[in-house]
């Protein structure tokens, strides 16, 4: 089927605007809009109607094009009122509202790219499919696809912004059906390492285990099962410096509430989520969380990232340095300690999902390595004090107190005396 012979049929339908006509013939002849695609169709139809209807005889051609010609002629504006399309609705007659729209809604925001999304009503969905059903598609592109173009042209035009259709700062959604439209901010990523100075803090904010975060008597209805959390005392400041909705913590794994994070610190990435603002000072803002959290969390390294990073620092098992300090049941001279960690120095540990974790992890043995273990003191008062490197997903308490045989071998079973970490602090994470 040719061109005009489709054309025909589409009109043959009823009345229909420039752009939905043109846009039937999209992939051909690059560096047209669909609209002068449509209005040098038309034209022609018109100017082919007029010239059969005085050379020729044929009364079913003559009253087919005839047709074709009376609607082309509405639609260009040749005679008659022009009439709604009957595709789109006369969508693209509100183009410029739709970009003013947009223009106003991104006031006060900082943005480099957008990029236009459209969600088209059921009705529209429906008119194209009848459209293409009866004339195919083997030229044509989409309605929403055209209108997030020839939006995102005149939006760019009044913003001075780029379109980017791999990862826009803001993305802007047209909803045809409910006449609204929504922005979606992408999200500012800030990479950096954390040192928790006391004990008794999260990482992450925690719900309280009764009330599940709606508040209720055991939490002081804040609904919190601690009050701070590293993931808090970084949120502050981050929320202000760039006037975001709220923020998301991503730790390169997670150290015990009664743990220390010291040495370099844990690598994490705080997400700004829904910001106004996407850049700012990272050496005021670190100044700013170290204030806020004096004596808690100190945060250092800032730099931005890119969101694909937290993958790589949620799945990355970095080697780990901790200090211990260790209690015995009973006495235990120094010779018989030596002995016993040297036969932990460079050993597989087979560890069984410890029993305080096994609520929230499959219950799975697994395979990890002690890369060195050494005394460090043996006190008076029988406090032993160790460092261990060990690789990422070991867990450390239970290397020592050998949880009732589910981690093997341990430092109890090796000593045949219950031992327990009664302090712990990471003073290396290698990443």
């Amino acid at each position: 089927m040719d061109i005009f012979e489709i054309s025909k049929k589409i009109l043959h339908e009823g009345p229909v605007c420039d752009n939905c006509l043109g846009r039937q013939f999209a992939k051909l002849s690059t560096g047209l809009s669909n609209r002068e695609r449509g209005q040098a169709l038309k034209l022609a139809l018109v100017l082919e109607g007029d010239r059969i209807y005085k050379t020729e005889d044929n009364d079913s051609l003559l009253k087919e094009l005839a047709l074709c010609s009376v609607f082309a002629r509405k639609a260009l504006g040749i005679g008659g009122e022009d009439e709604q399309c009957w595709v789109c609705l006369d969508q693209f007659k509100r183009l410029d509202e739709w970009a003013d729209e947009a223009v106003k809604a991104l006031e006060n925001l900082e943005y480099s790219t957008f990029l236009v999304g459209t969600k088209v009503s059921g009705l529209l969905s429906e008119n194209e499919e009848i459209l293409w059903a009866e004339v195919g598609t083997a030229y044509a592109e989409q309605l929403k696809t055209e209108l997030n173009r020839e939006i995102g042209k005149r939006i760019a035009e009044k913003v001075k912004k780029d379109v980017d259709f791999e990862n826009p700062d803001i993305t802007i959604t047209l909803d045809l059906a409910k006449n609204k439209l929504e922005l979606q901010i992408r999200s500012v990523y800030i990479l950096g390492r954390y040192r928790k100075l006391i004990r008794g803090i999260p990482q992450t904010r925690w719900p309280c285990r009764k009330c599940k975060g709606k508040g209720c008597k055991n939490c002081d209805f804040t609904g919190k099962q601690y009050q701070e959390s590293v993931d808090e005392l970084i949120k502050g400041p981050v929320v202000e410096a760039f006037q975001a909705t709220d923020t998301a913590f991503h730790g390169s794994g997670r150290e015990d509430i009664d743990a220390l994070m010291l040495g370099s610190g844990r690598p994490f990435i705080v997400e700004a989520k829904s910001p106004k603002r996407r850049s700012t000072d990272l050496e005021v803002l670190m100044r700013n969380i170290n204030e806020k959290a004096a004596g808690k969390v100190e945060v250092r390294e800032l730099a931005f990232a890119e969101k694909k990073q937290i993958e790589t620092l949620k799945s990355s098992k970095a080697d780990k340095t901790y200090k211990l300090k260790v209690t015995f049941k009973e006495p235990v001279s120094e010779e018989k300690l030596k002995s016993s960690l040297e036969a932990l120095n460079g050993a597989e540990i087979s560890q069984q999902t410890p029993r305080r974790v096994v609520h929230r992890r499959a219950d799975l043995i697994r395979k990890r390595h002690v890369h060195s273990i050494k005394l460090d003191e043996l006190t008076d008062e029988g406090y032993a004090y160790i460092t261990v490197n060990c690789e990422g997903g070991l867990y450390v308490k239970e290397l020592i107190s050998g949880d009732e045989g589910r981690t093997n071998p341990s430092l109890s079973g090796l000593l045949g005396i219950p031992a327990l970490v009664e302090d712990l602090d990471v003073i290396n994470v290698d990443i």
